[in-house]
């Protein structure tokens, strides 16, 4: 009997907002945090009376945003519901959320990359708690979390690694997740008809894969006959049974009297819709096609939004074979070495066009130019004093004197050029830029120290 995999995704990721999701602490997550219990309220760490302030409008929109991109339907009605359980990192005893038995999702019944989406709804995160010690932060308590329930539409784990990355990419675009947080997944997996397991807190594509994998082979061997929950060990390469797992009854779903019914305004949802960028797959397809960009830089410029909107406004000034080893290359490698992405220095398009402008117009030379671009970090200029004392050297006669110093001073290098070492002239050659401050004409000077040598 050929066996039935059936594999669902519950995906976690925390909102890019800078407040919490009921009160006004700073929402923290990710690898850098605060001292313990220092970005925290009453609202947020349960007091006794403490009531929360009206849901974050911020992070309704991005969750607005992020169900637009899965292609869900947006529900402008939604209310806020008490998620119940006994947890020491849920100081309230419940968790608001907008998902559960009693409350319509923001947005529901959406698809993406030919997986449905069954919800994308909007909750709170709760504390960390060390089991070891039993101490308790409350810094994240009450942080922003966005949850996208699919269907058990996968049949495979690598369809669930290559959807995941599709997934995590689209939603980089529209910057509604904290990349540096990265997504959580709860995987679920059943195999033949049986009940299915549920495996929690997966943070990487490479545990996700493991998991499915031990458990469609554990679950081949006998029939899943109860819902379980499970974690997985990554060292042993095992998921390992939690509890049995909890029914909606169980979490005791009611409606939060101290949160008021939200209601989305039509005009409100019609302008996210025309603020959101084209997807990266339509982006890659009109590099290649309508630019007629080679795949692999296409998928280089194409990864992040803010470098191929960066390339679509040099192009408007630039021809496209100049400006993609400029951006693909040379404005990738100042920002990488940088350790900074695009969005977190102030590099104006104007001003990189500028700098191609005179490469091309041969006022300065391509690695003046590769070092004017290297003082962009942290905010361009206007190069046009710079070209004044930078200009190009294209007189011969000026060239060959700098290529006779050369010469002279370096013999063994001249030495090596005449008993054909290859090496020898790109290091002469390199001397004479040094020479020149990076100023000559670099086709002008080999011709020249190549003549000079014979």
């Amino acid at each position: 009997m050929q066996s039935s995999l059936k594999i669902g995704l519950e995906i976690h990721g925390y909102l890019n907002t800078k407040e919490k999701l009921f009160c006004n602490c700073k929402a923290e997550h990710g690898q850098k945090f605060s001292k313990p219990n220092t970005n925290i309220c009453p609202i947020c760490t349960g007091m006794p009376g403490a009531k929360p302030m009206l849901a974050n409008a911020e992070a309704v929109a991005h969750v607005l945003q992020a169900a637009l991109i899965l292609n869900c339907k947006i529900n402008q009605q939604f209310q806020w519901q008490r998620k119940h359980y006994d947890w020491p990192d849920l100081p309230k005893g419940y968790q608001n959320t907008n998902s559960g038995k009693y409350t319509i999702p923001i947005g529901t019944n959406g698809s993406f990359q030919g997986i449905k989406i069954k919800e994308t709804h909007l909750e709170e995160d709760p504390s960390a708690w060390n089991p070891e010690t039993g101490e308790i932060d409350y810094n994240r308590s009450g942080s922003l979390l966005i949850e996208i329930v699919t269907q058990p539409d996968f049949g495979s784990s690598l369809e669930v690694i290559q959807w995941l990355k599709q997934l995590t990419h689209a939603l980089s675009y529209i910057k509604a997740i904290d990349n540096n947080s990265g997504i959580k997944a709860d995987v679920n997996v059943s195999l033949n008809n049986g009940e299915r397991v549920e495996i929690k807190n997966m943070n990487s594509l490479e545990n996700i894969k493991a998991a499915i994998e031990y458990e469609e082979k554990h679950q081949s061997k006998q029939t899943q006959k109860t819902r379980e929950t499970k974690a997985f060990n990554p060292i042993s390469g095992e998921t390992i049974t939690m509890r049995t797992k909890e029914g909606e009854a169980d979490y005791r779903f009611i409606s939060d009297p101290d949160l008021p019914i939200v209601k989305i305004n039509s005009q409100i949802i019609e302008n996210i819709k025309n603020k959101i960028p084209e997807t990266p797959q339509v982006k890659l397809e009109r590099l290649i096609k309508k630019h007629k960009i080679d795949e692999k830089s296409a998928e280089v410029l194409a990864k992040n939004i803010d470098i191929v909107e960066f390339f679509e406004q040099v192009i408007t000034k630039i021809p496209i074979q100049t400006a993609v080893p400029w951006v693909t290359i040379e404005l990738l490698r100042i920002l990488n070495y940088n350790k900074k992405s695009l969005d977190e220095v102030d590099i104006q398009a104007s001003h990189f066009i500028e700098l191609l402008e005179a490469v091309i117009k041969k006022e300065i030379t391509e690695l003046k130019a590769k070092q004017i671009l290297n003082e962009f970090i942290p905010r361009s200029f206007s190069i046009k004093e710079k070209i004044k004392t930078h200009k190009t050297i294209s007189s011969e006669k000026e060239i060959e004197d700098l290529a006779l110093k050369v010469i002279k001073n370096n013999p063994k290098a001249v030495q090596d050029y005449k008993e054909g070492k290859p090496n020898a002239i790109n290091f002469l050659i390199g001397e004479l830029m040094k020479l020149s401050n990076k100023r000559a004409d670099y086709k002008t000077a080999k011709e020249i120290l190549e003549k000079l040598l014979k």
